[in-house]
């Protein structure tokens, strides 16, 4: 399994997977799940994956394959929208599913994916995207600023709780950093690393990349900061008086 979030904030948007990956305990792996796809000054976006990794790498062997076609096909670089390149990327998806999926189904393997897809193309504003293992997704509009895919229900309260699209990028990293902490405590299928990528808005290049591992200092601070600041509020709160 595996636990990735993307958040659509006013000033940017900020990416985060673990790499983690497992078939069992004595199959545990780690993969990156975050793929980043940049033209500098005219396009920049980014994947995050969830779900069967064959299928997910031949997905994004097919994109890469799209720097090879000739200048009058469709691509992820060359299309005019976010709102089409997410098309062709759910295409892509479909091609991977519908090539291995009746095999893996006779092993009773497990072939869904489900990506994440957000960035900018120039001449429009940043989008953001959840494609289904279907292939077919749904656009992050004002009512909601983050997608997660994967083991969603542990990360997703602090989220719930703090983000808003105003809120500070340094801030949403804390919290998405926070709501990792979280899955990761719950969850034994999500571990470390945790790759984070930044992307000021407009600017259409990646901002910031950087990969937390163990021993990361920040991190570990969060880890006992917030562990500690939950236990010691637990403890300041009233018993409930009908009880006594």
């Amino acid at each position: 399994m595996t636990y990735c979030v993307a958040i659509k904030l006013d000033s940017g948007m900020l990416f985060a997977s673990d790499s983690r990956t497992n078939a069992g305990v004595d199959h545990i792996a780690t993969f990156s799940k975050m793929r980043i796809f940049e033209k500098r000054d005219e396009r920049m976006f980014v994947i995050l994956s969830s779900g069967n990794l064959a299928v997910t790498q031949g997905v994004m062997n097919i994109l890469d394959r799209h720097k090879h076609l000739e200048a009058d096909k469709e691509s992820i670089w060359n299309v005019g929208s976010l709102f089409d390149v997410a098309t062709l990327v759910g295409d892509a998806l479909r091609d991977i599913q519908r090539r291995d999926g009746p095999y893996l189904a006779q092993s009773n393997i497990d072939y869904n994916a489900t990506l994440l897809l957000g960035g900018q193309v120039k001449g429009e504003e940043p989008r953001l995207f959840n494609i289904y293992a279907q292939g077919n997704f749904i656009e992050a509009l004002s009512d909601t600023i983050y997608f997660q895919v994967g083991e969603s229900k542990y990360g997703k309260p602090i989220l719930d709780r703090v983000l808003s699209s105003a809120t500070p990028y340094q801030e949403a990293a804390k919290c998405a950093l926070i709501s990792f902490d979280s899955t990761i405590r719950s969850n034994i299928s999500v571990g470390l690393p945790i790759d984070l990528a930044w992307y000021p808005r407009d600017s259409l290049r990646m901002g910031m990349q950087k990969r937390i591992g163990e021993g990361d200092a920040y991190f570990s601070m969060i880890r006992q900061s917030w562990g500690g600041g939950m236990r010691k509020l637990f403890a300041e709160l009233p018993n409930p008086d009908w009880l006594s």
